[in-house]
Parts: structure tokens; sequence; C-alpha cells
């Protein structure tokens, strides 16, 4: 089962990327930059974007991307050109991104906490024509957009690179279109939308699931340069956010505020999150505190430029372990260890397809081949589909604990653990054991005066056996992230 279409928005099978079948939209634009064009002749003096005391309209913020595509064209950018941004969230994000795809150029985001040598390897990688920092050229002029073929790449973003080099996915302008209208029509967001851009405009949930999808629906973007609970409290009141997209830990900090009652979130809406389960005691929280709050839990990565399965903000309370279903254009197989379909229920490996599913990474067919079969993206993680079609996600395929012969799912010790009230996060790992292969290690982010027998009797109390982590290290200070904001398991490992 997938989302049911609003009436009137049709699907029709289409060949992409050479032998693809695909679902697709039938009515949609043909780029990024025609969304964008689209909203701008619909609401010239409509707030589009705000960051601090600046505030652009439709028309203006337009002028200052034509602006940056001037100059960057005087510099010598041209169609299919890359051009490395690395500026944070920030006004200047926005220009230059608008004003790379003006151009019909590439745009390639870059995080703000990547070291030197990370970023070195990006530009040199991509071969980028330019690495734009701190100044974003703007100038007077008049370039035309440019024409762009639907399948030509529109942005490249590296995988966050926890093993090995990143990888460039090739975002292109069929699949972030498609990724718009998928949020669009299963959130209903239209233009009396206002979201916040509180996570990495350099990472696919802030460029392309808040800034992209939110003008395409021609509402308006309030980026955040970091997030803070209080600042984000007082922002989203003051601003009257409707949508966002927050990790839960987010959700709960903001929860944890001895203030939350007295900001007037009346206006927030739609509160969609993922990266990691949403306690079911935060669900109710926020249903008792935001009563016209509906939370979507949603799933998917970089090479599905962004969302791959949502949850219907009625079913959230009822499927707290799910996922949610497949995005309207999109199919999710689960397959075991030699490609075969399991039946519904049984877990194995997700495999994803559709119109949003990249077409491969940047200049590295050997890694295109071992991700991709038959269009479909081999996510890697483990997970079930039941036969009401709703997703569960369990682990990384890596990251699946071996316990004797036992298998332990870091996820579900993870999520158990998130039901502690002073637990603020936490991550499950596994510790080498000459006897056993592997035993259950918890790292914890947690509020201090808790200790690990309180926290391993709360476990036990919930868990298997087998499941309950034998050893802790407790830490009042946030898990090690990198600069996409994935936990950095691998780190972890290194100091059990």
């Amino acid at each position: 089962m997938n989302w049911t279409l609003p009436p009137g928005v049709n699907v029709r099978d289409e060949r992409h990327f050479g032998d693809r079948k695909v679902r697709c939209f039938a009515a949609r634009p043909a780029t990024v930059m025609a969304a964008f064009q689209r909203a701008c002749a619909a609401r010239p003096q409509a707030e589009a974007l705000v960051c601090g005391e600046v505030r652009l309209t439709y028309a203006r913020l337009a002028e200052r991307a034509a602006g940056v595509a001037a100059a960057l064209a005087r510099q010598g950018v041209g169609r299919g050109e890359r051009v490395a941004m690395r500026l944070g969230n920030r006004v200047e994000f926005a220009t230059a991104l608008l004003g790379i795809l003006h151009l019909g150029a590439v745009a390639v985001p870059i995080g703000m906490r990547l070291a030197r040598p990370e970023v070195d390897y990006i530009v040199a990688d991509c071969g980028a024509r330019l690495l734009i920092e701190d100044q974003v050229p703007e100038t007077g002029g008049d370039v035309p957009v440019a024409p762009l073929a639907e399948e030509d790449t529109a942005i490249i973003l590296y995988t966050s690179g926890t093993t090995g080099r990143p990888k460039g996915a090739m975002l292109t302008h069929f699949n972030v279109v498609h990724s718009l209208l998928h949020f669009q029509h299963c959130m209903q967001l239209g233009p009396a939308d206002r979201t916040v851009v509180a996570v990495p405009a350099s990472h696919v949930t802030g460029v392309v699931a808040l800034m992209l999808t939110t003008w395409n629906a021609q509402g308006a973007v309030i980026v955040m340069p970091e997030f803070k609970a209080r600042d984000y409290l007082e922002l989203a009141s003051r601003e009257r956010i409707t949508y966002t997209i927050l990790v839960p830990a987010m959700y709960k900090l903001c929860l944890l505020d001895p203030q939350f009652d007295r900001y007037d979130l009346s206006a927030w809406r739609v509160g969609c999150y993922g990266g990691a389960p949403m306690p079911a005691v935060a669900i109710a929280e926020l249903a008792q505190k935001c009563p016209g709050l509906g939370l979507m839990n949603a799933y998917g990565a970089t090479e599905t430029t962004s969302p791959a399965t949502i949850m219907p903000a009625a079913m959230t309370a009822r499927h707290a372990d799910s996922v949610g279903l497949a995005v309207p254009c999109g199919d999710i197989v689960v397959v075991d260890a030699d490609g075969r379909e399991v039946a519904p229920g049984e877990s194995g490996e997700l495999w994803i397809r559709g119109p949003m599913v990249v077409p491969g990474y940047w200049g590295n067919a050997e890694a295109t081949a071992q991700s991709f079969t038959d269009g479909y993206w081999r996510s890697g993680d483990v997970g079930s589909k039941d036969a009401g079609g709703f997703v569960r996600v369990f682990d990384r395929l890596k990251d699946m604990i071996n316990r004797g012969g036992h298998k332990v799912f870091s996820v579900e010790v993870e999520n158990v653990l998130s039901h502690h009230p002073a637990v603020l996060e936490s991550a499950i790992v596994g510790k080498p054991c000459p006897v056993l292969g592997e035993r259950v290690h918890a790292f914890v982010s947690v509020r201090s005066g808790t200790g690990v027998d309180e926290l391993k009797r709360f476990c036990a109390e919930r868990l298997a056996d087998y499941k309950v982590p034998e050893t802790f290290t407790l830490m009042e200070e946030p898990l090690p992230r990198n600069a996409n904001g994935k936990l950095l398991k691998r780190a972890l490992r290194e100091n059990v």
C-alpha cells in the first residue's frame, strides 16, 4: 500500500535514466528553477526567505539569485559545470543555490563542519569550477535561465563517508521535483506554510525537504544558523512556523525546556521527523501540548533525494515503530541475501525504487554498480514491510550485532532507551568478545544523576536478556555526529 493522492493528481509509468521504469507525476515542473519561477510569478511580493533581520520577497530573492548568476557567468560558469558552496545556514546559501541553478550549473553544497582536507577532496572529486566561501558574488546583468533537460543533474550531495571516501550522489532535476511533489501532496503544503531550516542547509533534508519544497509550495523559508531549543521555540512562535523536519532529539530538547508552554505554537501543524524512532511518551506529550500538530515519521537518504516513506499523521500513534508508507511514486521491496523478495513482515534489506532515486554517483561507476540494481537503490538497511505496507527499519546491515548467534538490532535497544525520561539519545554498538563474538554496549547521552544500574534495569524489564546492554558509557554531552548529522558509530566502536 502506498499513499493515496489527492483528487486530480495523476501518475503514470515512464522510462528514465536508460531502462528504468518508474511511476511519475503526470503534471510536474520540468526543473527546479521552473518550480521556483512559478512561485515568483504567482506571489512576487510574498515573503520567500527570512534570516535574522533580512526579509526577502520572491521577487527580491529572484533578483539577488540572478545577480549571483550574472557574476558566476562572468567567471566562466556555464551549464553543467559544478560550483561548490560552503556557506552554512544563511541568506547567501539560498541566493548562491538559486544563482547556480539559474545558469544550469550544478550546485555542490558542502557542510561547514568538514575539515579542509575533506572540503578539498569534494572540490577535486566533482571537478568544481569554483568554490564559494564567505563572499557570494553578485552583480548587475540579465542572464537568461538556462534551458535544461529534467534528467540533468541539479545538485551533487556527498554522502557522509562513514566508511571510506564520500561519494557524490547526483540529484537530477527529475529526482528533486518528484521529492518536492511527494512532500507537497503528502503533507498538503501550500502558500500559507512557513518552515524553519534548523538542520544543515547543505544536507538533503535542509536543501530539498525544507528549502526547495517550501518554495515549490510557494510558502516562506526561515533560516536558523544553528539549532538551540530555546531559540527555536522563540523563532517558531514569532514567525508562526507551520512545517518542520527535526530529528527526535530536537523535539525532546524542546519539550525539556521549562518555558515550552509559554510559547504560542498554535500555527505548527506538520512535525516531520526521521533518523531515529520518536518515543511514544514524546508523541503523547506533543499531542497534549500542541493539539494541532500532526507528527509524521519519514525515512529516506541522499540517494533517494530525501523521502522514500512518510507516515500519515493520523496513523503515527498507532504505528510508532514504523517509518510509514512508501511515497506515492515509490516502491520498496524487502529482499534476502540472495536478492529474493521475502514474505510480508519478514526482515531483509530494503531496496528502493522510484523517480526520486538518483541515477548514481558522480564519476564512480564501480560504486554505482554496487549500490543500484534494476533501478533499485540497495539501502544497506535491514527492515520489513507488513501486509498493510507499513515499513520498519531495524538497523544498518553492518551495525547488526551478533551475540553468540542471536541477532540484536541496535535500533530496538535504542528505542527502548529513548523512553527513559533522563535519556536524550543513545547508540548501541557491538563490543568484541572472544567467546560470543560480540556483546551489546550502550553509549548514552543522559541528564546528570542517572546511573548504569538504573538504565540496565530499565532495559531488562523491556527486552530479552541477550539484548540488554552489558556495558555502558554515559555522557552528558551529545553523541558524535558527522557534518550531515549522522551518528558516527564507527568512532564510538573505537572507544569500546
